[in-house]
């Protein structure tokens, strides 16, 4: 990889980098000053797009999702370079983003900062440094991707992989923070929503009717009980739960949302197996009153992996040495939009542009000193991927 790293453009770009810290940071308060909850990108994706068509790239297009995509021409057009970004958020459209700046401890604060608002800010960045460089061996899709998030169940990544199926050779997914990992494993999980219905009444003159909520409690009581393994690490969790419409009203309905994950596919299939078991017993126990019990999957990431000593792994962790950061193998097993590509059989990592904290929370932060860091790590690997897909071809 050193002769990669060290091509004169390529150097000259990455060092450029040590001095544009604040165009960073002005541009990832640009793009996280626009609302983007998941299921709700438009404005962010229309944005995005109008800073692919200042950079004069090549095919830009937004579809329907919406994903917004750009290629950056290589001397070859396959197998080609998907580099991505997530543009949603987790918090609704009404939230305040006001930034807040700690210069003292190199901070910058606000809602979404660092998921995924600096992925983008990456992403931009690099398409307009790959412009200044010499074409690469190889194209490079550049795609701004809905969907990530919660419910969103990578829907723009899956809307991606779809679209560019049979020209893509490798991925590299940008996330804001996360910058001293490399995820190379995809965890995968399933997720529930279970909904029960029951004749419901007065809680006075009804007593005794079934109660959707009691029949709800039962269900997710049972769930508590479960014993996932800990090797391959398996876990389950009730993450929403309600119904019913006052206190002296016996429930017609409820629902609860049950997420499932696990390391591997076998141990997830299993306990999905158990949850499923458990919701037949249950409506068993109560089908002669009238209730029932329906699953409805609302969320279903595939796992899928490459092996450590995989060179695209190994070169991750050279292009942090490159960039001046000593990491031992930190390697990670995570819920990503890497899953789609690993799950296909697409070599894929999925790394960070600077570190953090208070992910999805309103205090959310990043650190500001290293995102040229990341930038140059994120410059070094996509560079050396289209070289190493060049010499697949």
């Amino acid at each position: 990889m050193a002769d990669l790293v060290y091509h004169p453009a390529v150097l000259a770009a990455a060092e450029a980098f040590n001095h544009r810290q604040q165009v960073l940071i002005d541009l990832c308060i640009q793009v996280q000053q626009i609302p983007a909850p998941t299921g709700d990108e438009a404005q962010r994706a229309a944005w995005v797009e109008s800073q692919f068509e200042r950079l004069a790239l090549a095919d830009i297009a937004r579809d329907g999702l919406p994903n917004v995509y750009a290629r950056l021409p290589g001397k070859s057009r396959s197998p080609a370079l998907l580099v991505s970004a997530h543009t949603d958020t987790v918090f609704p459209p009404q939230t305040d983003l006001t930034i807040r700046h700690d210069p003292a401890q190199r901070r910058l604060y606000g809602p979404g900062i660092g998921d995924n608002s600096t992925g983008v800010a990456a992403l931009l960045t690099l398409a307009e440094t790959l412009r200044s460089l010499p074409p690469p061996p190889v194209d490079i899709w550049l795609v701004a991707n809905c969907g990530e998030e919660g419910l969103g169940d990578l829907r723009g990544m899956r809307g991606a992989a779809t679209r560019l199926n049979g020209q893509i050779g490798a991925s590299v997914v940008i996330e804001g923070t996360g910058l001293k990992r490399v995820v190379h494993r995809a965890l995968g999980s399933r997720r529930y929503r279970i909904r029960v219905t029951a004749p419901g009444g007065h809680s006075w003159s009804d007593f005794g009717s079934a109660s959707a909520i009691h029949v709800l409690a039962q269900v997710a009581a049972a769930f508590t009980h479960l014993h996932p393994p800990t090797n391959p690490r398996t876990t389950f969790n009730i993450g929403r739960m309600g119904g019913g419409t006052s206190v002296n009203t016996i429930a017609q309905s409820a629902e609860l949302e049950l997420d499932l994950r696990s390391e591997e596919a076998t141990a997830l299939h299993a306990i999905v197996a158990q949850v499923l078991t458990i919701v037949q017993g249950v409506q068993q126990q109560w089908a002669d009153q009238q209730v029932t019990i329906s699953t409805e999957v609302i969320g279903d990431r595939p796992g899928g992996g490459i092996a450590e000593e995989h060179p695209l792994v190994q070169a991750a962790f050279q292009s942090l040495a490159a960039s001046g950061l000593t990491v031992h193998n930190s390697l990670n097993i995570s819920s990503t939009d890497a899953n789609i590509p690993l799950s296909m059989g697409i070599p894929a990592v999925c790394i960070g542009i600077t570190e953090g904290g208070n992910a999805h929370r309103l205090e959310e932060w990043i650190n500001t000193d290293l995102l040229p860091v990341g930038m140059k790590h994120l410059l070094y690997l996509s560079w050396w991927a289209t070289h190493w897909l060049a010499g697949k071809a």
